[in-house]
């Protein structure tokens, strides 16, 4: 009798802990929620840390072999399933490597990656069966994810082990971002490679979907069978998240995606927190975590070191997402680092259903693309605006530190056309919902140590960027800060060292306010000014007495300058 009474005291005793253990983080993350969350110039609600019945599934339990080569497939989801039929709880991945295909996600359920755990998935595409999605913000069928959602409640994805989505078997790779004897293994792989010998896909059916999918488009409406048609071209993003509520990603290392790493796609109150995120350098489409559409999120003390964008909110594609008409709001992003990625942290090229009330603070982008990136092009429609960002370190950035460019054409910015090439010659149209409409945005404190451009502003003609405002600005570049089709910019405060002049260049831009700017003397040209539009540009406080270092354009009239001491 007392060895049982022993017994129960000591389950009672773990239970205790474990409860206790989880109401701790639970409270460790609120807590630093409300750190994060706190002065903001926006009203942030109070989010909700998902929590799970006391219930544990580990998959060995039920028959999973964790050795690299069993396919666990049927496993997870009878795990999954019996975790969901019990009223949720934490199911367990221990050490090992979990070999399986998509993992379909149910309400109340901890996904719960064991310290050497490594879920890795297959590289059959027949394990991934086409579902009615959206990517690249527009609807369409594509191979189900890896890991999926639809229309949950209370899940989480937690732990310190690996998710790997087999992407190297789905994504085309460019010969020109490998060596030569990474090259002749990937070919020697299997595979095809184009007629043009500059891109390896791995089928022919791959390589041909594109255009494939183009021909079916010319008939009308395409069905679930048309796509089937062009299957192995439809690689799925890695995380997809839909329409769910109260989710937590926590701790875990996300890597080698099909297309995406991570995408939430109209969530209500997610959390991200503690995660890595991995890509190839190379990888095409590989983002790191691609929000969109969602409300109410917080993503913090995360890296990120991918092969595309690294951090990006979006909203859907031109009419698909006006109709939508889901904005992304409400958004915190803080103490993030990126060490590769084509933007460190970026709105847009898909921003339709617009972005509103974003705050990213104290993030680190090392050797990335561009550091701050804003993208959209005619057509998108959409308005991107209160947007507020301080605080970010940079370094050894190939083009802009910060970059808005509302000419995107698909490509990255070391592929692009220079925003004085793109400004050459451009027509005004009228301005209707098709026009991307940016404005009330403003960076503070935003240092970068080497780049190409230390700002870039590009706007349109029928809708110039709005409200900009940069202060604190301590940035080292070849080339300074140049603006095109701007209306309100004010920047002051700044210290702007470039190697070439001028310091500022300005073109079709009006009501211009540059102030306390720290500069090297001895540039022959401080301010280039072009544009018949360009008005009322005011210099103050940067030592310039005279116009001697103002460059003035053919059409442009003196009288639009103002500088005073």
């Amino acid at each position: 009798m007392k060895n049982k009474v022993f017994v129960f005291a000591f389950i009672n005793l773990i239970l205790l802990f474990f409860v206790s253990h989880l109401f701790a983080q639970s409270e460790q993350i609120k807590d630093e929620i409300k750190k994060y969350s706190s002065n903001l110039p926006f009203s942030f609600p109070e989010l909700s840390v998902p929590s799970f019945p006391e219930n544990e599934f580990n998959v060995i339990d039920f028959g999973a072999v964790g050795d690299g080569i069993t396919n666990n497939t049927k496993i997870f989801r009878e795990v999954i399933d019996s975790c969901f039929n019990s009223g949720g709880g934490k199911i367990i991945v221990p050490a090992g490597i979990w070999l399986t295909g998509p993992v379909m996600l149910k309400s109340n359920i901890n996904l719960h990656l064991e310290r050497g755990a490594l879920i890795q998935f297959t590289k059959n595409f027949d394990d991934y069966p086409l579902v009615e999605t959206t990517y690249e913000g527009q609807g369409q069928y594509r191979c189900i994810s890896p890991v999926y959602g639809l229309n949950l409640q209370n899940i989480a994805i937690t732990g310190e082990g690996v998710i790997d989505g087999a992407g190297g078997a789905w994504r085309p790779v460019k010969r020109s971002k490998l060596t030569d004897s990474q090259w002749h293994e990937l070919v020697s792989s299997g595979g095809v490679v184009d007629k043009s010998g500059n891109t390896w896909w791995p089928s022919e059916q791959a390589m041909n979907g594109a255009s494939e999918l183009e021909k079916l488009r010319l008939k009308g409406k395409l069905t679930k069978e048309d796509y089937m048609t062009v299957r192995d071209f439809l690689r799925p993003v890695m995380i997809n998240l839909v329409s769910c509520k109260n989710i937590l990603l926590d701790g875990v290392t996300f890597q080698n995606s099909p297309a995406w790493n991570i995408h939430p796609l109209m969530c209500n109150n997610l959390i991200v927190r503690n995660i890595n995120v991995r890509n190839p350098w190379y990888s095409q489409n590989g983002d790191g975590i691609d929000i969109e559409s969602c409300k109410n999120v917080i993503l913090y003390n995360s890296s990120f070191d991918v092969g595309d964008d690294a951090i990006c909110i979006k909203s859907g594609k031109n009419e698909f997402g006006r109709k939508r008409g889901i904005p992304t709001e409400n958004l915190i992003v803080t103490n993030c680092i990126v060490y590769h990625g084509h933007g460190g942290f970026t709105i847009g090229s898909e921003m339709s259903g617009g972005v509103k009330n974003v705050k990213v603070n104290n993030c680190n982008f090392i050797g990335t693309d561009v550091g701050l990136r804003f993208k959209s092009t005619r057509g998108r429609g959409g308005g991107v605006e209160d947007i507020y960002i301080n605080n970010i370190y940079m370094q050894d950035i190939a083009t802009s530190a910060v970059n808005f460019n509302l000419y995107y054409g698909g490509k990255a910015l070391t592929e692009e056309k220079s925003a004085e090439e793109h400004s050459k010659n451009q027509k005004e149209i009228a301005a209707d919902e098709t026009t991307p409409d940016f404005r009330n945005l403003y960076l503070d404190s935003i240092y970068c140590k080497g780049a190409k451009d230390a700002v870039v502003l590009q706007g349109l003609p029928e809708m110039p960027l709005q409200n900009i405002e940069l202060k604190n600005l301590v940035m080292t570049a070849e080339k300074g800060i140049s603006m095109f089709d701007v209306d309100g910019v004010k920047i002051n405060d700044s210290q702007i060292y470039t190697t070439g002049s001028p310091v500022f260049n300005i073109n079709q831009a009006k009501n211009v306010l540059i102030s306390k700017i720290h500069f090297k003397k001895d540039l022959p040209v401080f301010m280039r000014l072009n544009g018949g539009k360009t008005s009322n540009i005011e210099i103050q406080g940067t030592g310039l007495s005279s116009e001697d270092q103002i460059q003035f354009g053919d059409n442009i009239k003196r009288n639009v300058l103002k500088i005073k001491k």
